[in-house]
């Protein structure tokens, strides 16, 4: 009878030795389970930009013109649509006019924003745009705000704009930037500004109208 006793207590006891061991294999396969669908941060990837302008408007007080310069090339780094850096150089002897109909008044002006006066396309035949930051939007036409420096004629300086970015299904990232406007005399073009002594409908403004379009793949 004490022999029937013990063989009863020594099979319970490895009866629920054996329970608890498949509860812990059950508790480790359902972590393992948790673990496999948990989603990874998305990696950043690099683009090169294949296709960029960049829409300008100058204006003096009665009248303005606008135009396009290109961008020679580069790089942008984003997770989905999330730009995290990236920079690109401009042609500065892309410099077009799309407003004067006259191709020789529209040539004239174009000759003269490259000259001394202007840019000074000579001596500085590029410019570019290095980002510094980008921080989150939500607008109807913006879904992030980019900071970055602006090097016109080797001097640089910080300006800030909202842009749209977008991942397509293709492989391309798409960013178009808002019309923002950076003020000329920051990067020493002071020709007929008012701050150099211009008066009356000779004064060009301060301000100049950009707005920037990148393709990159």
């Amino acid at each position: 009878m004490r022999t029937l006793l013990k063989f009863s207590y020594v099979f319970m006891v490895l009866a629920l030795l054996a329970s608890c061991k498949g509860d812990k294999g059950k508790a480790a396969k359902t972590g393992d389970a948790v673990s496999t669908t948990a989603t990874a941060p998305a990696a950043a990837k690099s683009y090169t930009v294949t296709e960029g302008v960049i829409n300008w408007t100058g204006t003096k007080v009665a009248y303005g013109h606008s135009g396009t310069l290109n961008v020679k090339n580069g790089m942008l780094a984003a997770e989905g649509h999330k730009i995290k850096s990236g920079n690109f150089t401009i042609d500065m002897n892309t410099i077009k006019n799309t407003d004067i109909p006259e191709p020789g008044k529209a040539s004239n002006l174009e000759g003269h924003l490259k000259n001394a006066d202007f840019f000074d396309v000579a001596n500085f035949p590029t410019a570019s745009f290095a980002i510094t930051s980008v921080a989150d939007l939500d607008t109807d036409d913006a879904n992030c705000s980019i900071t970055g420096n602006l090097t016109l004629k080797g001097i640089s300086k910080s300006v800030t704009f909202p842009a749209l970015v977008v991942a397509k299904a293709d492989g391309t990232l798409e960013a178009i930037s808002s019309k923002f406007t950076i003020n000329r005399t920051e990067w020493d073009i002071k020709f007929s500004s008012g701050l150099a002594g211009a008066i009356g409908d000779k004064i060009i403004s301060d301000d100049i109208s950009l707005q920037i379009k990148l393709m990159a793949k």
